[in-house]
C-alpha cells in the first residue's frame, strides 16, 4: 500500500501504533514495526530521559524498521522535563516523533535541524491547522470516538476525518474508531491517508498487559466506555469499570467535584499496576468504543496483514458496487 504517509515514514502499510501510556514499550513498538506498520514507544512511561534513551536502544536490538517516539505535552503544575526527554529522543537517531496534547511549537526547529518528520496528533480541525502553519509534517485527527482524549467538541470521525482532509495541505491519518480492514477502507474512502490505533493495539498478544485486562476489553461491547472529566473540561475516555464509574459518579454528584476529589482514583501509577496485574478494577484504563468491534487477541504481524487483505476486500467490493450498470439490448 502507498500513501505519502507510507512514504514519508519508511512503512510497508499505512498503520501507526499511537502513543500509550505504559502500553507502548520496546515489545509491542517492535511487533508493530517488524508487521510493516509504524510502532511508537511513549516517552512519558518512561520516567527519566535516561530511561527513554535506554528503551530506544532496546527496541533498536528487536527492529531495523522505523519506529517513532510519543511526546505528549501536557499543562502542569510540575511538568517534566520535556526538553530532555526531545533530546533523548534526538540522540537516539529516531526520526519520528508523534506530538500530541499541547502544540508542540516550541520544539518544532529542534526536531527539524534533526530531521525528524513530526505527525501531531489533535482533535479538531482549528488545532490541526494551527499544527500545519507551524512546520508539523502529518495531522493524526482522532474523533470523538477514540481511547484517552477526545477534546470537548464531541466531533465523530465520519465528520472530523472529511473535515481535516478538506482544510489541510499535509497528509491526515484517521485515529479513533478503528480496529480492522473495514476502518481502513473508510479512511482512505474518507481521504485520510494512513490510520492509527491504540485499543486495537492493546489487545495484542505483544502488548504488556496483563492478560485478564485483555479478555476483559474483548468481551466488553462499544456501550462499555466511560467518559471521565466532562465536568472539568477535561474528557478522557475509559473503559467502563469500577473505578471509572465512581469516577463518574462523583462528578456528577450534587455541587460537582474537583480534581482533588478524584484524584487517588486516576492515578498514573494505580492505571500502570492495573495493567501489570490484570486487577480489571484496579485502575483507570483507556478504551475507545471501538472495544465493541474487536473479539480476539491476535499477534501484531497477523492482525496487520489481515486488516490489509480486508481492506482490499472491501475497496474492491465498494468499487463493485460504484460501477454503472451496463444493460444490453435481448
Amino acid at each position: 500500500m502507498k500513501t505519502r504517509v507510507t512514504e514519508m515514514l519508511g512503512i510497508r502499510y499505512p498503520i501507526l501504533q499511537g502513543g500509550m501510556q505504559w502500553v507502548g514499550k520496546a515489545e509491542l513498538v517492535s511487533a508493530v514495526s517488524n508487521a510493516g506498520g509504524l510502532g511508537i514507544l511513549t516517552a512519558l512511561t518512561q520516567p527519566t530521559p535516561e530511561a527513554l534513551a535506554a528503551e530506544i536502544a532496546r527496541t533498536r536490538t528487536l527492529t531495523d524498521r522505523p519506529f517513532g517516539v510519543n511526546l505528549t505535552i501536557l499543562p502542569s503544575i510540575k511538568p517534566p522535563p520535556y526538553a530532555e526527554y526531545l533530546q533523548a529522543i534526538i540522540d537516539g537517531g529516531v526520526k519520528i516523533v508523534e506530538t500530541a496534547g499541547n502544540s508542540p511549537k516550541e520544539f518544532i526547529a529542534r526536531m527539524k535541524d534533526a530531521g525528524i518528520t513530526i505527525v501531531h496528533k489533535c482533535t479538531s480541525v482549528r488545532h490541526a491547522l494551527s499544527a500545519e502553519r507551524n512546520g508539523v509534517d502529518m495531522v493524526s485527527i482522532d474523533g470523538f470516538e477514540c481511547a484517552g482524549h477526545p477534546g470537548e467538541d464531541d466531533v465523530p470521525g465520519l465528520v472530523l476525518i472529511p473535515l481535516a482532509v478538506r482544510a489541510l495541505k499535509v497528509p491526515v491519518i484517521a485515529s479513533g474508531g478503528i480496529a480492522d480492514g473495514r476502518g481502513l477502507a473508510a479512511a482512505l474512502a474518507l481521504g485520510a491517508e494512513g490510520v492509527n490505533m491504540g485499543t486495537r493495539f492493546l489487545l495484542t498478544q505483544e502488548a504488556p498487559v496483563h492478560d485478564n485486562i485483555k479478555q476483559a476489553l474483548v468481551g466488553a461491547s462499544e456501550r462499555d466506555t466511560q467518559l471521565m472529566f466532562r465536568t472539568l473540561r477535561n474528557t478522557t475516555r475509559a473503559w467502563s469499570n469500577a473505578v471509572s464509574r465512581e469516577v463518574v459518579a462523583i462528578e456528577n454528584r450534587a455541587g460537582g467535584c474537583s480534581f482533588e476529589d478524584i484524584r487517588h482514583l486516576v492515578a498514573g501509577q494505580r492505571g500502570q499496576q492495573a495493567l501489570q496485574s490484570g486487577d480489571v478494577d484496579g485502575g483507570v484504563v483507556a478504551a475507545g468504543q471501538v472495544i465493541g468491534l474487536i473479539d480476539d487477541v491476535p499477534t501484531c504481524a497477523q492482525l496487520l496483514e489481515r486488516m490489509v487483505a480486508e481492506c482490499r476486500q472491501q475497496l474492491a467490493q465498494a468499487s463493485r458496487w460504484a460501477e454503472p450498470e451496463t444493460f444490453h439490448a435481448a
